[in-house]
């Protein structure tokens, strides 16, 4: 499985995301392999991280990040708290480059807000970051942070497949990779929720041969990535999939 693993010609970040939400034809990238998310690995403690980046800062960085959480406490409404969050990230994400810090912060202020659209917004830069996570710690904080903010906008909006796809997408491409198979199945329940509604949805067909691949289900993966091959036959992720299937 470990070699399997290594072969695979998955596309790059860039190309889950064109297909989840268009056509592809990014060159491919590995998906990194990772032990099992349950065995003795340790939690991401998102504080401590942003205490330890605080040493690196310069001086005038230092005095505007302790003005922008001080805001925070001093906010007394949530709007206000709202916004306090929104600095925060974009201090991290612009001064700092911290991807960690800015995805934390963001998805503070989208808990509060509780929209559909920002929830969905900060679950992305997770998602977006878990086929190429290589610190394990990370990974299983990334993934519990992206399926948290998925489940919300769900719950808002029961009816937008795509959230499926990406919750589904969530378990398969970070808790599943340990080897864990209820949280495979996890993933894969969230896709046949939109599958058995719309066989004709690639972009779930794809996730489910992408589980089945990750799982060793290979019978189960070449079934369902036949069929997005056969109907988009320009997808070349789905090909490549395909092909470290039979591999």
């Amino acid at each position: 499985m470990k070699k399997q693993f290594l072969l695979i010609g998955a596309g790059s970040i860039l190309a889950l995301f064109l297909f989840i939400f268009g056509s592809t034809t990014t060159n491919k990238k590995s998906i990194p392999e990772n032990k099992s998310l349950a065995q003795g690995i340790k939690s991401f403690d998102i504080q401590s991280f942003i205490t330890s980046e605080k040493t690196n800062l310069s001086p005038e960085n230092s005095v505007l990040l302790s003005k922008l959480e001080n805001s925070i406490t001093r906010g007394d409404v949530s709007q206000q708290q709202v916004k306090a969050y929104d600095a925060l990230a974009r201090f991290w994400k612009d001064s700092v480059k911290s991807y960690e810090a800015y995805s934390f912060y963001s998805a503070e202020a989208a808990k509060l807000v509780n929209s559909e659209k920002n929830l969905t917004f900060a679950a992305r830069l997770f998602l977006t970051n878990l086929r190429v996570e290589g610190d394990e710690a990370k990974l299983k904080w990334e993934t519990s942070e992206a399926i948290d903010l998925y489940k919300r906008a769900v719950t808002l909006n029961p009816t937008n497949d795509d959230l499926h796809i990406e919750l589904g997408s969530c378990y398969i491409y970070g808790s599943s990779k340990g080897g864990d198979p209820q949280e495979t199945m996890e993933g894969i329940k969230e896709l046949l929720t939109v599958v058995r509604n719309d066989s004709t949805n690639m972009k779930a067909q794809m996730m489910l041969g992408v589980g089945g691949f990750i799982s060793g289900q290979y019978d189960k993966a070449v079934e369902r990535l036949k069929k997005v091959v056969a109907a988009q036959p320009g997808n070349v992720e789905a090909v490549s999939f395909l092909a470290d299937t039979y591999a």
